[in-house]
């Protein structure tokens, strides 16, 4: 397939989105927010996210390996390159995962937290995403809600829910995401699609996706129109417009101002 991609960080802050494909495969990372907050790892989760991501694809050469496997692989061997490292700290370097693969005949797709995939079906849209992460700390959620991004009280609220989700982050009683076990790879979001059905797809980062989702500035059938006429770097620019009409979040309550952002534009072959 004909994949096209482009990722920009939120702010000055080094990127902690990753985005990489191969003729058959997309994927997207979504490395999680630290808030500030000890992780117990000297790298950091640009470096996190940039190991991650080339081990998926390495490890998802094969066609015959399962996106679940190939997930699963990927994380031992990443938390491999730093048992130096604290790897039981909560707050270890994790990441959102969405892969899209393209076999002869279906579409594989692995969902791990929030980063979508939005896919095109003649004129209907699918979006397959994981939200269980919405449905913990909601109190925590409502408080920071209240102040203007980028003050104090917006700071230490945000680190306050960070250290509270880390607490129930991969537990059955939280929600799952890539960090240091393999075993998260087993919780994910996966399924297949007729490849027939498929007109086009997207995979993002929820800093692209909120366009739609929470800023609610465009329809996903109007994403894939931008898709399509002016490629991935423009759907990231339209956010960054609509973000700097709310630089506070006063309009649109959010941790940061801007985030990382990250698009894999896929359109079957021929």
């Amino acid at each position: 397939m004909r994949i096209s991609v482009s990722t920009r960080p939120g702010g000055p802050a080094p990127n902690e989105d990753w985005v990489g494909c191969t003729p058959s495969l997309a994927a997207v990372l979504d490395g999680l927010s630290t808030a500030g907050l000890d992780t117990g790892c000297r790298h950091g989760v640009p470096w996190y996210v940039a190991q991650l991501g080339g081990h998926l694809l390495a490890s998802l050469a094969t066609p015959d390996k399962s996106l679940t496997e190939g997930l699963a692989e990927a994380l031992e061997q990443v938390a491999g390159l730093h048992p130096e490292c604290d790897l039981r700290n909560p707050g270890t370097p994790s990441a959102t995962v969405a892969l899209l693969r393209e076999g002869v005949e279906s579409f594989d797709y692995l969902v791990l937290a929030d980063s979508p995939i939005v896919l095109e079906k003649g004129d209907q849209i699918s979006v397959l995403t994981d939200l269980r992460v919405d449905e913990v700390c909601r109190d925590l959620k409502v408080e920071t809600e209240q102040y203007r991004t980028g003050t104090p009280e917006h700071s230490a609220s945000v680190a306050k829910l960070v250290a509270a989700q880390r607490a129930i982050r991969n537990t059955p009683e939280g929600y799952w995401v890539a960090s240091a076990k393999s075993d998260a790879a087993f919780h994910a979001l996966t399924g297949s699609v007729d490849a027939n059905e498929i007109r086009s797809a997207v995979v993002l980062s929820d800093g692209v996706s909120r366009l739609v989702t929470e800023y609610q500035m465009a329809t996903w059938e109007t994403v894939f129109d931008q898709l399509r006429a002016a490629g991935p770097d423009s759907l990231i620019g339209a956010v960054r417009q609509v973000e700097a009409t709310d630089p506070h979040g006063q309009r649109w309550p959010r941790y940061k101002s801007g985030d990382d952002a990250s698009v894999a534009f896929c359109q079957p072959a021929g």
